[in-house]
């Protein structure tokens, strides 16, 4: 894969989101949470749960559940209670436990409503370069995570960034989730951290869906959470600002992604590794 070399890097501009700065400098973001919506117990659960890390003064953890997932292998598949609904969980999930929350919109329509509820807006990697989704979300003046299309070079990322900047001043965050390498698998080219980072937006890195193989179990995509805290130890030590995970109390019994999340009884000791590898890292540079 060919990439521009960086040359003179801008200056990397923080991200506000509600109370928290996403950027050089400040605790690691998290952003965290079942793959899509289905109960508000459950949700509650899982937010309760997060908002305990949160506490934490070296992270800053978001509540991340989709109310749509548009993008599903095939027709059968749940795709979660819709906007209306789903909208009114995250609203719990905010007002319950205190966290931020974030989910993905796939639709240009969409953006007005989620943005009154959401305190950053998603944009899936498949819709990434879609200039009228870019513009509507920007449009809300929320903050944007857009995440990288599986297709595309870390360097084609700046002209989403510019269609973000061009639209909106809430501030822009790139997501890295992995490079289609071949049918059904994804790999990480760590490189694409510094390379984004130096578009001036601070990067987030997507552990779970980085290790999805799509359509890995026929109708369904597949994934191994094995190697969900390798790949995110490396990109916290090449300097990620922030980073994305799934978790479920049961990933087995989630409508989506269930291979790839990480056991709500095992996220608070996986993050823990994770900021003292941070912490180490901060000593480095420093």
């Amino acid at each position: 894969m060919a990439c521009e070399p960086m040359t003179e890097t801008p200056e990397i501009q923080p991200v506000r989101i509600r109370d928290y700065v996403c950027g050089p400098g400040e605790p690691l973001l998290v952003i965290a949470g079942p793959c899509v919506l289905q109960s508000r117990e459950l949700a509650l659960q899982i937010g309760e749960e997060l908002a305990r890390i949160n506490q934490r003064s070296d992270v800053q953890v978001i509540f991340k559940a989709s109310f749509d997932k548009a993008n599903r292998t095939s027709l059968a598949a749940q795709r979660g209670p819709g906007i209306e609904q789903g909208l009114g969980l995250l609203e719990a999930v905010r007002a319950n436990t205190g966290l931020p929350v974030t989910t993905d919109i796939h639709l240009p329509e969409q953006a007005a409503a989620v943005g009154e509820v959401c305190d950053l807006l998603q944009i899936p990697a498949f819709l990434a370069r879609q200039t009228d989704l870019l513009v509507a979300a920007a449009s809300t003046g929320r903050p944007v995570n857009v995440k990288k299309g599986q297709f595309m070079s870390p360097g084609d990322m700046r002209y989403v960034v510019d269609k973000l900047r061009g639209s909106g001043d809430g501030g822009v965050m790139a997501c890295e989730r992995g490079t289609f390498f071949g049918y059904g698998r994804l790999v990480n080219d760590m490189q694409a951290i510094p390379i984004m980072r130096s578009l001036g937006v601070p990067v987030v890195f997507d552990a779970t869906h980085s290790v999805q193989q799509p359509g890995g179990l026929g109708g369904a995509t597949g994934g191994n959470r094995e190697m969900v805290e390798p790949l995110a130890r490396a990109a916290v030590a090449i300097g990620c600002d922030a980073l994305f995970f799934e978790t479920h109390p049961d990933p087995q019994t989630s409508p989506s992604d269930g291979p790839n999340m990480i056991p709500l009884d095992r996220f608070a000791g996986t993050l823990d590794r994770l900021l003292r590898l941070r912490e180490a890292v901060d000593g480095l540079d420093g």
